[in-house]
Order: C-alpha cells, then structure tokens, then sequence
C-alpha cells in the first residue's frame, strides 16, 4: 500500500466553488491515501485596490468576518479546527444561506465545539497580519490571477506542487472523485501544464 500523504486546501468561507471542492476532497481522503488538512485565505485580501462591481464590493467588505474568525480559531486550538469550523460555516452559508452575521459565527462555533465569544474576532482587525500571512503562504506559489480554491499536493515524484482549482459541481462521491484526482495529479505533475478549462453553465449544486 501507498504511504499517505497530507494535502492542504486553501479556502475562503464564502466561496461556493471552494466549499463544494473541499466536499469533494473529504470524498477523495475515503478512496485515497491522502489527508486533507485546511488553511484560510481571503477573497477580500486577493482583491484590495481592484475595480469591481458595486454588488462585489459589498461581499469583499463583508468577506472579512469569516475568515478572521477562523484566523482566531486557528490560533486559538490550532489548524485542525478549520476542518469541523469550516464545515459549520459553508454549511450554514451556502446550504442554509445564512447571512453572515455574528449570529452566524457564534451558531457555526457552536456547532464546532469552539468557543462562541471568538465570533468577536470579526470586527477585529487584530487577526489581519496572520490572516495575510496564512493567505500568502497558498497564492505564492500559483499567482494572484486567481481565486480559491487552491491545493497544494505532493507531486508525481515527491516534489510539492500547486494549483488552482478544480471548479466542479456537483462534488464527485465515492471512486468518481477518486479518480477526479488521479487525473489532476496527473495533468497537474507535468511540467509547463497552465490551463484547462471551459465555460460554466451550471450555479452550484450544493448537494
């Protein structure tokens, strides 16, 4: 049998794509010999000083709640918080479409077995420099012309490797996102490998 291996995912809480890819990771983790382990970085931090539409705008503002209270989570009980803390909040945000409030926080702290009082960390701007740092420590190495989520994962020879993505909806279950991520290490391992992709015409499928 193979050796397992530890692969971290960068995510923003509020990001759609990000939450049904990490879903998907925790299907790879039962069908492979990989361990996934959660990091945060911050839609709002990637896009200060940018041109956006008024209607993102708002999300980017309101965007800084969530990923300073894992930042306050992380540093409080450690990085393997994030795996059930992360779950609670893309839980409540996408399927449950929860504002995101402090009542969201200290719901999602709750359901994680966390102290609810770090909700407070939202408004805080106390949490940024670490934020930044635990965010520059994923883009580094794949650029900041994209988003999350982003993967770092041994490559094919041992080596670290990183990339963007995948964007998929519905999360493959089951040997289908297994062999999801054969193939992306695959294409991923190859040296000079920069794109592959094609118009999306489905939302999220949150299933």
């Amino acid at each position: 049998m193979s050796e397992r291996v530890t692969v971290d995912m960068w995510f923003d809480p509020i990001c759609p794509w990000a939450w049904i890819t990490s879903r998907w990771l925790l299907e790879v983790e039962q069908v492979r010999e990989v361990d996934i382990r959660f990091h945060v970085m911050s839609l709002s931090v990637l896009n200060e000083g940018r041109d956006l539409p008024e209607d993102y705008q708002e999300l980017m503002r309101t965007g800084w709640g969530p990923v300073r209270v894992c930042i306050a989570a992380e540093q409080r009980y450690g990085t393997d918080v994030l795996r059930n803390l992360y779950t609670a909040l893309g839980t409540r945000i996408h399927l449950g479409q929860e504002k995101r409030s402090r009542e969201l926080f200290v719901a999602a702290l709750t359901d994680a077995g966390l102290d609810p009082e770090l909700a407070g960390a939202a408004d805080s701007t106390g949490y940024d420099e670490a934020l930044r740092a635990s965010h520059e420590s994923g883009m580094r190495p794949v650029g900041t012309d994209v988003g999350t989520p982003v993967i770092h994962a041994p490559g094919p020879d041992g080596s670290p490797m990183a990339f963007f993505g995948p964007v998929v909806t519905p999360a493959p279950r089951g040997e289908a996102a297994g062999r999801l991520w054969d193939g992306i290490l695959l294409v991923a391992g190859i040296p000079g490998f920069y794109e592959l992709k094609r118009s999306r015409e489905l939302d999220p499928i949150f299933d």
